[in-house]
């Protein structure tokens, strides 16, 4: 059997091949949208790629199972309770996927959304008579079970779907033998549950010992307790859940439409019509000269979950980089299914040369130099609640950047504004999107309250 795991770091995702290596037939679960590493794999090992399963539909970024139909002809196979406008397959349990001697098997798994099934893969070569992993996809997690929360799963409600979720681990998941590995469809950073592990896996019963779902526990104390201190869902997690369903678009035809040069007149043009202006360069060259009214979410960090958080998903997109990194950044936005890029800045910053009135720069702050600013003061924690109360500085104001928008008046005027996060990458977000509302006098501090803690600088705590 060839067992084979991809992680995306970018949206904490993992997807799985397994393959029959005396047919060559192939499988692939989970796939992002991008999908040139698995017919990369197959290539080189002589795999066909005949089936492309989705443990469910997906609400974090746009699967891949489209493209792998469109480039490959494979099947694609989603749970019994699901539907989507594509051909497909439906699995229910037992229900099974041939491979060769290698094959897969179906145990419907609903409580994270209501069509979820979990994978199990069979090698009789390691075992005729237990399963060698559970592809669980996002029913449960290490560390963690996926959240039944999201407003993805339209038209079920929180409480369905826990209580689905509940019955999914005990009278299925908990029954599998303690030696049976599981391989999760997300690592730690994923906003679909709130304390995933970045282990790639881990065995039922190490799950069993140690992850705080699968305590002894009554249903009704599951259910509040897999609920409670949720992380905030990005609006884009609808868009991408209806879009994993439809018969849309290849990324292939979408990129086509998207790595368009546009002159600084076009992009002016778009920008004065309502487009969007992302900057993915580094947050330093952007504070040095950047676009008025461009938004900075670096490439080098998590730019998909934080472009979804960020962008209008209907508002056109221009994108600014630098070149090594442009089509990638446009790539990287189609992952997610934010599909309407209408190009590029042509020459990227030195179409802007000759127009310093279109460019804007953003101030940098060390921590140290904080408490020596003279005036009115004030500094914006723009880190999740959770952070802050665990530490922050004495009279910051804490407004998560999800939220920085829909909250910028409760921030009074400053001589100076200075805005931080955790490390530096969310606040140099932040603090484009208050120079873009018209704020002023805006500062970002470098390495955000890691440097504060380092420079040995005053922390509260939220008794």
């Amino acid at each position: 059997m060839y067992f084979q795991r991809y992680y995306l770091e970018c949206l904490s995702h993992a997807s799985y091949m397994v393959a029959d290596e005396e047919t060559k037939i192939a499988a692939v679960i989970d796939p992002q949208r991008d999908i040139e590493i698995y017919l990369q794999d197959a290539e080189e090992h002589g795999f066909t790629i005949k089936h492309v399963i989705l443990t469910h539909f997906h609400a974090d970024f746009v699967a891949g199972h489209i493209e792998l139909r469109d480039r490959v002809g494979a099947q694609i196979y989603i749970g019994k309770k699901g539907d989507a406008e594509f051909q497909h397959v439906k699995l229910g349990d037992d229900d099974r996927v041939e491979l060769g001697s290698v094959y897969l098997t179906t145990l419907e798994t609903p409580g994270h959304t209501p069509e979820g099934i979990t994978m199990l893969v069979w090698d009789p070569q390691y075992s005729t008579d237990e399963p060698y992993a559970a592809l669980t996809g996002d029913t449960l997690f290490i560390g963690d079970v996926g959240r039944p929360d999201l407003l993805a799963s339209i038209g079920v409600t929180a409480d369905e779907l826990g209580n689905m979720l509940y019955d999914s681990l005990h009278e299925k998941l908990l029954k599998l033998p303690d030696a049976t590995r599981i391989y999760p469809a997300h690592g730690a950073g994923s906003l679909c549950g709130k304390a995933l592990s970045s282990e790639p896996y881990s065995t039922l019963g190490e799950q069993r010992k140690y992850n705080y779902a699968l305590q002894p526990m009554t249903r009704e104390q599951f259910l509040k307790i897999v609920t409670a201190a949720q992380p905030d869902a990005p609006d884009y997690f609808v868009h991408d859940a209806i879009m994993n369903r439809k018969n849309r678009v290849s990324l292939d035809e979408a990129m086509k439409h998207s790595m368009i040069p546009l002159d600084l007149g076009k992009v002016s043009n778009l920008q004065a019509g309502g487009a969007q202006v992302v900057d993915t360069r580094e947050a330093v060259e952007f504070a040095g000269a950047h676009l008025k009214g461009s938004i900075n979410i670096g490439i080098d960090g998590k730019y998909a979950t934080w472009a979804g958080t960020m962008l209008d998903k209907t508002a056109p997109i221009v994108v600014i980089a630098d070149e090594e990194r442009l089509e990638e950044s446009i790539m990287r936005l189609g992952r997610i299914g934010f599909d309407q890029v209408a190009g590029y800045l042509k020459h990227g910053m030195d179409a802007l040369a000759r127009r310093a009135d279109l460019v804007a720069h953003t101030s940098r702050i060390t921590a140290p130099a904080v408490p020596e600013l003279d005036g009115n003061v004030v500094v914006l924690d723009i880190r999740s609640p959770k952070e802050h109360e665990e530490g922050h500085i004495e009279g910051s104001i804490n407004i998560p950047l999800n939220h920085l928008e829909e909250r910028v008046k409760e921030i009074p005027d400053a001589d100076h504004l200075v805005v931080h996060c955790a490390g530096g990458y969310r606040s140099s977000i932040g603090a484009s999107l208050l120079q873009k509302l018209g704020r002023k006098n805006v500062l970002d501090m470098v390495g955000g309250f890691k440097a504060w803690e380092a420079s040995n600088l005053p922390v509260a705590t939220t008794a």
